[in-house]
């Protein structure tokens, strides 16, 4: 039986409505192929800008890192994760990449609600939104700033003040911890949330200043949360807002598209739902047989399902030899550009998961626009987690159902 459903949405447009079934759902909007591009020929043309006014090679090294830190702005490097687990502070280090993202929705604090604009993230466990006074959180002249939380405007809010603080690869995030009232789908309500109020998030560089949200709301397991922080999810199960301990997503194909809490929605697919156990109910970690393109192949292998990735990453070396072998050439942030007119060429990424391949189809593997293609694939080392993240490129192709309660990822065939 499929129950209650909470749908992404993008800033300022929310719609909800329920139906026999017992669903409520909210409109979920995709940010466009073009401002992603767009936005991505900014950040290497500011790279390369720096780059060319320092006027030497060790300046183009500079420049280059700075992208990949603006790209990946929650991405620690290698040497950085390497010297954080070896002092004890591997729960401080998160692994994502928000710069990227495609998918953002609506979420209310308090009471009387304030709404922000969050992006949904299977791969992180905590909520955190900016403060009032918040320092390095946006400016009001790009994309109209960001929403700030004002804990005296709401009258269910509870102090905390426990420390908040998230090492990402390009600094610091910090804040302390408070709580309040979490409302999901305008009706959802879940009560005495920990969360974290961020007053200054320097450390998500230029890609939190550019992006089109003001926090994340994670949906994974309570052993990433930070302060010991229950989730939101383990709290709607826990309170009974939702009937069933699961949550799926339809990201759509370049169309509006559902984030279902509490069950999943038989209508957006067809055919039978494989499902696949976690092998580390941590992150959403799967198990992999194998992936293919071309004449690659990985061997077994694992990787995370995480809507708060964009892309499809793995391993640097590897991602390279796929790049390289498709005409694929990497530019200063990190990333992977290819001549539009190869991409019909393309081979398939094959994915295979619990017996059955998973495919995602060559043309699928780039995002393009005006006249630019970039390679949907891109190169990160993990060294103590998944070995790839199998982000929204991977979940645009299949609806993804995540049963928390039998610890299991499901996907099955989406009915466009």
């Amino acid at each position: 039986m499929k129950l209650s459903a909470l749908a992404l949405a993008s800033a300022l447009s929310v719609a909800a409505a329920a139906d026999d079934g017992g669903l409520v759902r909210m409109k979920l909007h995709k940010r466009s192929d073009h401002e992603m591009v767009a936005d991505h020929l900014k950040r290497e043309n500011e790279a390369l800008k720096s780059a060319m006014a320092a006027g030497n090679s060790a300046a183009v090294e500079m420049a280059k890192k700075a992208g990949q830190v603006a790209l990946r702005g929650a991405t620690a490097s290698f040497e950085e994760q390497k010297a954080a687990l070896e002092e004890g502070k591997s729960e401080n280090v998160i692994i994502k990449d928000y710069s990227n993202a495609q998918y953002y929705g609506v979420v209310e604090l308090g009471t009387p609600p304030q709404e922000f604009t969050v992006i949904f993230d299977t791969g992180s466990s905590n909520l955190w939104v900016p403060k009032v006074d918040c320092k390095n959180c946006g400016y009001w002249f790009i994309n109209g700033g960001k929403k700030k939380y004002d804990e005296a405007k709401s009258t269910t809010f509870q102090k905390d003040g426990s420390d908040f603080h998230i090492q990402y690869g390009s600094g610091d995030v910090q804040g302390f911890f408070s709580v309040d009232t979490v409302t999901l789908a305008d009706d959802l309500a879940v009560t005495g949330q920990k969360f974290a109020e961020v007053n200054d998030a320097g450390g998500l560089g230029m890609g939190y200043v550019m992006g089109k949200f003001d926090g994340i709301l994670g949906l994974g397991f309570e052993g990433l949360a930070l302060g010991g922080a229950t989730t939101v999810f383990k709290n709607a199960i826990d309170q009974g807002v939702v009937s069933q301990p699961m949550f799926a997503f339809d990201l759509g194909n370049q169309k509006d598209g559902e984030l279902t809490f509490g069950g999943y929605d038989d209508s957006k697919f067809t055919g039978e739902i494989t499902w696949t156990p976690l092998s580390e109910p941590k992150y959403w970690q799967i198990d992999i047989e194998d992936i293919a393109a071309g004449s690659y192949s990985s061997g077994a292998t694992n990787g995370i399902v995480d809507s708060g990735t964009s892309l499809i990453t793995g391993p640097s070396a590897t991602i390279m030899k796929i790049a390289t072998s498709v005409g694929a050439t990497p530019n200063l942030l990190g990333q992977y550009t290819i001549d539009c007119e190869k991409v019909a060429t393309l081979p398939d990424l094959v994915f295979h998961i619990n017996g059955k391949e998973w495919p995602v189809p060559g043309k699928d593997l780039v995002i393009q626009a005006s006249g630019t293609c970039l390679f949907a694939l891109m190169g990160m080392d993990i060294p103590t987690g998944p070995q790839w993240i199998l982000g929204d490129v991977f979940m645009r192709q299949y609806y993804t159902i995540f049963d928390y309660g039998n610890q299991r990822v499901g996907f099955a065939t989406p009915n466009y």
